[in-house]
């Protein structure tokens, strides 16, 4: 749940305001048993991104935040189990789903399904703070009738990907189609392939992660790796084959057994080696290489090429809902992360054609 400052300026009344009026609840968590006593207002402000904590301090002040149904300041601190709710004087937005000419790349389509390769910066389905220009929107443009429930934002949906990873994705143009594949990613039967840019120089050529995934203790906006078989998060596999070595950064694929929220994200930053660029995990930063000038603006520059995290869904097979044949799409990088890959080809080719010292000696 995201809320904006607009929307939570909602939150202060104007003049005396009307303390007998009605009041509807927006947001309702419960605070996880192993939460740290922490300020609620900070504790929101990590749970809802793109929410300035000075609203929030407003909200609690003028007693629209409430724990275990009861009004509390911005300085209640939490405590384990704390039942957190955000009371507004009017009703949750309803969001309505309006078709929006936005550009798809079609890999194939037939009566029941349809897969496409999606671009990098695409939301995948409408809520707070993007409530258009989602793929979900494009759907609704290039297609009739995709299968939903009432008030489903994600009619057609069957998986989903982060906002800043592209590759293959698959839709469902039925409710047959709908309910067939669903289960077939419930039962980790389709078979995933993404390829991934991380910093560092992977020790082995191939490996499994395995941890658990489920929110940062610390900052919601994340997820944290917790230890396997513990009562934190859940059970998440990832896979991985180094593809090619660039010294300082590592072109990896990554197959994935189960499909957690930034699974290959967490789990690579798990074992030392973050996305390439990933501004959510620290990727974003110089973590490999050299002190030199000029190597700093050869890595700024490279953030410049691909501005965004290098992750994308190379491939994805399933079983076809009508005709019970598997299916396999595989695509090309993206011309971001495909770039990004020449320029440390070209600076790798660099280095070892004039030696390790060349870089100090221009510098």
């Amino acid at each position: 749940m995201v809320f904006s400052d607009e929307e939570l300026d909602a939150l202060l009344p104007e003049g005396e305001g009307d303390p007998e009026g009605e009041f509807f609840e927006h947001f309702r968590i419960t605070v996880d048993k192993g939460q740290d006593l922490l300020r609620i207002d900070k504790f929101l402000h990590n749970r809802m991104e793109k929410t300035s904590r000075t609203k929030l301090q407003a909200a609690a002040d003028v007693g629209n935040i409430l724990v275990n149904d009861k009004a509390v300041k911005s300085n209640y601190r939490i405590k384990p189990y704390d039942v957190i709710s955000i009371v507004l004087p009017h009703p949750p937005r309803i969001i309505e789903l309006k078709g929006e000419n936005i550009p798809l790349d079609i890999v194939y389509e037939d009566d029941d399904v349809v897969v496409i390769n999606k671009q990098a910066g695409l939301v995948v389905h409408p809520g707070y703070g993007n409530y258009t220009g989602t793929l979900v929107n494009a759907l609704l443009y290039h297609f009739e009738n995709m299968p939903s429930q009432p008030g489903d934002v994600r009619p057609g949906l069957v998986h989903r990907l982060d906002k800043n990873t592209s590759g293959i994705m698959l839709m469902a143009k039925n409710e047959y189609a709908l309910a067939f594949l669903a289960k077939q990613f419930f039962n980790r039967t389709t078979k995933r392939t993404y390829q991934a840019v991380v910093w560092g120089d992977m020790k082995e050529d191939k490996g499994t992660i395995i941890g658990n995934i489920g929110r940062d203790l610390r900052d919601r906006k994340i997820m944290a790796v917790f230890p396997e078989g513990s009562e934190m998060g859940k059970h998440a596999v990832t896979h991985y084959t180094v593809l090619q070595r660039f010294g300082y950064v590592t072109l990896v694929e990554c197959r994935l057994e189960t499909g957690r929220t930034h699974q290959i994200r967490a789990h690579m930053k798990h074992i030392g080696h973050p996305l390439f660029n990933d501004d959510t995990y620290g990727g974003d930063k110089i973590l490999k290489g050299t002190t030199f000038t000029k190597y700093k603006h050869f890595v700024e520059n490279c953030f410049a090429i691909c501005p965004r995290h290098a992750l994308h869904a190379k491939s994805l097979g399933f079983v076809h809902p009508t005709t019970g044949k598997e299916l396999f799409f595989d695509s090309e990088l993206p011309a971001d992360m495909q770039a990004l890959l020449n320029k440390w080809t070209v600076y790798g080719n660099a280095v070892n054609l004039k030696g390790d010292s060349a870089e100090e000696e221009e510098d």
